[in-house]
């Protein structure tokens, strides 16, 4: 068979199989690629979000986010059980502190080119990057802020600091984000944001002398949720459809 005809043997392939989601255009995604991810019979819980979302295809785009597969969760479970399991021998938030590193990275590895086994799909949609970006990363940042409550709570941590984490989370997670986005990289994206945590937790230990300060005093709060809204600007602005593009 000649390379000819292995291609249209392939194009022929692709249009015997089932049709996907009514708001994806099959004619457009990459060959052999990622169409599969498409055609696949839909779960309950894809149907679910479908429902919600109005749009079968953002649903099964949401369901194929790297940080919300099950081996991503299987090992946040892990890393946040490790956590309270040590936080419970010390007396520590440490929960407090590992919450935004992992909910950062995970927000990183939601969208992008080379981690995303959706992301050239994302062309075909009805629905826009951005929309595709803030869908999954809404739904990692609730994930993760619900097995960190978990995890706190387990730890018997006061109601304080059991919260109190959640502001700092946020702006980790924004400037993972807009890392990832602008550098078109989630590895630089986890970096930007585990970088940036380190620095803050450390400096909190030498202006105060102890860790958990980054977690615990209310005077930042104010500067993290400003820091959070300039870096959710930067990404919604690096997520914009080029001018001249349909």
């Amino acid at each position: 068979m000649t390379g000819g005809d292995r291609m249209v043997g392939s194009h022929e392939d692709v249009r015997e199989q089932p049709p996907g989601p009514g708001d994806v255009d099959l004619g457009r995604v990459w060959l052999r690629i990622a169409a599969d991810v498409w055609r696949r019979e839909p779960g309950w819980l894809e149907r679910l979000a479908g429902r919600l979302l109005r749009s079968p295809g953002l649903a099964r785009a949401l369901l194929t986010t790297p940080s919300l597969l099950l081996p991503w969760l299987i090992a946040s479970v892990v890393v946040f059980g490790a956590g309270a399991g040590a936080a419970a021998g010390t007396g520590q938030p440490l929960v407090a502190l590992l919450a935004p590193v992992v909910a950062g990275a995970g927000i990183a590895y939601a969208y992008g080119p080379g981690t995303d086994p959706a992301w050239e799909l994302s062309c075909s949609m009805a629905v826009s990057d951005r929309m595709v970006l803030l869908v999954r990363a809404l739904a990692v940042f609730a994930l993760n802020a619900a097995l960190g409550l978990a995890a706190s709570a387990a730890t018997g941590a006061a109601v304080a600091v059991t919260f109190s984490w959640l502001v700092p989370m946020t702006a980790v997670c924004a400037l993972a984000l807009a890392a990832a986005t602008v550098a078109g990289s989630a590895n630089v994206g986890v970096a930007a944001g585990l970088a940036a945590w380190l620095i803050t937790v450390l400096s909190g230990e030498v202006v105060a002398g102890r860790f958990t300060v980054v977690v615990t005093e209310s005077s930042l709060v104010l500067p993290y949720l400003g820091f959070a809204a300039v870096c959710g600007a930067i990404a919604w602005y690096a997520t914009r459809i080029p001018r001249g593009t349909a």
